[in-house]
């Protein structure tokens, strides 16, 4: 799965289109390298997010197309 939309369906980020500039401003690693949203992330990647004055340190738990709301938090943790 691309990582702009992991991060929409994993709800880190509310749409879309803001994932994909945060990840083409370079603002995203994923294993430690600087990627573009067309990137893939499998389970396993840990991905660094640089948003704003957030900061981000997550581990891919699972990768899905689509998941509830409630259960967004469950395809990844907080390292």
């Amino acid at each position: 799965m691309r990582i702009d939309k992991f991060l929409k369906v994993s709800r880190l980020i509310k749409r879309r289109t803001i994932a994909k500039e945060v990840c083409d401003a370079g603002k995203v690693r994923v294993n430690g390298k600087v990627v573009k949203a067309g990137h893939e992330v499998s389970v396993g990647d840990r991905i660094d997010i640089q948003w704003g004055s957030r900061a981000l340190n997550i581990e891919v738990l699972e990768v899905r197309e689509n998941v509830a709301a409630k259960d967004a938090a469950t395809l990844y943790r907080e390292v």
